[in-house]
């Protein structure tokens, strides 16, 4: 099985690319899913679809040919199923405060449930081996890049904290319950989450699997867009997500003569080229600017010739790894690949035998093997594409 993320900054054209791959992935008889994990769905206005029939499987997935399904999930729906208790706490919550019950209920979904929910179709696909490949349209960088760093975030919220504040919560209800209104969780509320670990057990082990799940980040060749792709790709890499592919779409045809657009041919000239110094050795595949909307079977089916020509789009285009650990010279070492970082926006902190590594507004925990866990880091750097951090000393 097969599991492809596209992922890119808002408008760069994701979900026609994502689209445009499933179906030639369906033409070579692959079993294959699309789904959009952008609040704001436009995968079925990609295939060009009456809306009146998506709302009929509500959320559930669409045929559109022998091998192809799309997949829009509503959000209530996932709630009812997924996060009965918790919404219905945090909407008692909300009431405290003086919101009404409606406004509390809209108020309680909270940041991460669709992602989450997303997550556990993945995963319940791929025990079920459902289908051959998997491609997901993802929302804008920064909301996909919390999609992946989610099990992360909750495996160690289970570990860490999780059972500590069920008995706390288990103490305190009946004294919380005798001095105020404000309502602690019950049982059933802990119970809700733990079911929902269970369910997305390994999916972290999946989305790091190089031989199954890859990220292909679409971009545009503008001088913004660039520097989104850029910390994108440092932060799925952060993540351990493999980037296999850079796709850059919107390019001006050769066969434009038109004075007007010389600019325009030359600038992206210039930003293509420096994609392809900044991402190399990693693929590149070059789209032109349509003439026309990309909407329907048949121009999504074009489309992916263009983009993929007689390659497999299943296929895994390059791998390596985002971070290893070795011993050289009697020193432990942590490289980390994270390309475009700087010294001054990466922290440090080791917390037992657990790296704690912030770039910017986003952190990974890393587990340390035993032997890097009873040392303490000694000194890092920046070296090219590569964070190096020196273990050595005891803790």
């Amino acid at each position: 099985m097969r599991i492809i993320l596209f992922a890119g900054k808002g408008g760069v054209g994701k979900t026609s690319i994502a689209a445009a791959t499933g179906v030639k992935t369906a033409l070579q008889g692959l079993r294959t899913l699309v789904i959009s994990a952008d609040p704001a769905h436009s995968l079925s206005d990609a295939f060009d679809l009456n809306r009146t029939l998506m709302d009929k499987g509500r959320g559930l997935p669409f045929k559109i040919s022998e091998s192809l399904w799309i997949q829009e999930l509503d959000i209530q729906e996932e709630l009812q199923k997924n996060w009965g208790e918790v919404q219905r706490y945090v909407s008692a919550l909300l009431n405290t405060t003086g919101i009404e019950e409606i406004a509390a209920e809209e108020l309680a979904i909270l940041p991460g449930m669709e992602e989450i929910s997303i997550l556990l179709h993945i995963n319940k696909y791929w025990r079920a081996h459902l289908y051959d490949v998997i491609i997901l349209d993802c929302a804008p960088t920064g909301e996909s890049i919390r999609f992946v760093s989610i099990p992360t975030a909750l495996e160690w919220y289970m570990k860490k904290v999780f059972k500590l504040e069920r008995r706390i919560a288990r103490y305190m209800r009946p004294i919380a319950k005798r001095i105020s209104d404000v309502p602690l969780p019950e049982d059933s509320y802990f119970d809700c989450i733990e079911h929902l670990f269970h369910k997305l057990e390994g999916i972290d082990r999946l989305l790091t699997n190089p031989d199954i799940t890859t990220v292909r980040l679409v971009t545009n060749p503008e001088k913004m867009v660039l520097k989104e792709t850029q910390r994108a790709f440092m932060f799925f890499n952060l993540y351990k997500l493999c980037i296999d592919a850079i796709i850059i779409n919107r390019i001006l045809p050769q066969g434009i003569k038109d004075s007007y657009f010389n600019l325009w041919k030359d600038s992206q000239e210039t930003y293509i080229n420096l994609a392809i110094e900044y991402f190399s050795p990693i693929p590149i595949f070059k789209v032109n600017l349509s003439d026309s909307e990309v909407l329907g079977y048949k121009n999504l089916e074009r489309l992916a010739e263009e983009i993929y020509g007689d390659k497999n789009p299943a296929e895994i285009f390059y791998s390596a790894s985002s971070y290893n650990f070795f011993k050289k010279d009697g020193t432990y070492i942590l490289r980390l690949n994270l390309p475009f970082v700087t010294k001054n926006e990466v922290e440090l902190n080791k917390i037992g035998d657990e790296l704690v590594i912030r770039v910017g507004g986003f952190k990974k925990h890393i587990i340390l093997p035993r032997s890097f866990a009873l040392s303490k880091p000694k000194k890092a750097k920046v070296e090219g594409k590569t964070l190096i951090i020196n273990f050595g000393g005891k803790e």
